[in-house]
């Protein structure tokens, strides 16, 4: 059996999540990450996506995370959201209204840089919105 570290996930707003667990998977910039017990010391960006906890008796349980930064220690995994929810306390207005804010933002772009970080931004918003209807 894999064994348990302690995983934190923090949103300005509250802690939503402080466990022993014994795999999260994390939607880094660079790509999904699952981190385990005695993982390699890393602090990455997160892009908005789901965040998979499973517990040491092999419960799954699910957020939605909107960007953020990620400290992975050898004895922990500590995850500080830019805004964090429950998957199943997100509201579909309030992903739509995102999208729509990240629409205007491309649209309103006036240099290469903000246009990309504004197309990138809505393509990550667009595929969470897809991932949350499958889930």
């Amino acid at each position: 059996m894999a064994e348990a570290f302690q995983f934190e996930l923090v949103s300005p707003e509250r802690l939503l999540l402080s466990e022993q667990i014994i795999e999260v998977v994390v939607p880094g910039t660079e790509g999904y990450m699952t981190v385990m017990a005695h993982h390699a010391p890393l602090m990455a960006t997160v892009k908005p996506g789901v965040v998979a906890v499973k517990t040491p008796d092999g419960k799954l349980d699910s957020y939605v995370v909107f960007g953020g930064f990620v400290d992975i220690t050898p004895d922990g995994c500590t995850l500080l959201a830019e805004s964090a929810v429950h998957v199943a306390d997100i509201r579909a207005d309030e992903l739509q209204n995102r999208i729509k804010d990240a629409q205007e933002d491309f649209e309103d772009a006036t240099t290469r840089e903000d246009r990309a970080k504004a197309e990138d931004l809505l393509g990550q918003l667009k595929t969470l919105e897809e991932a949350i209807k499958a889930a």
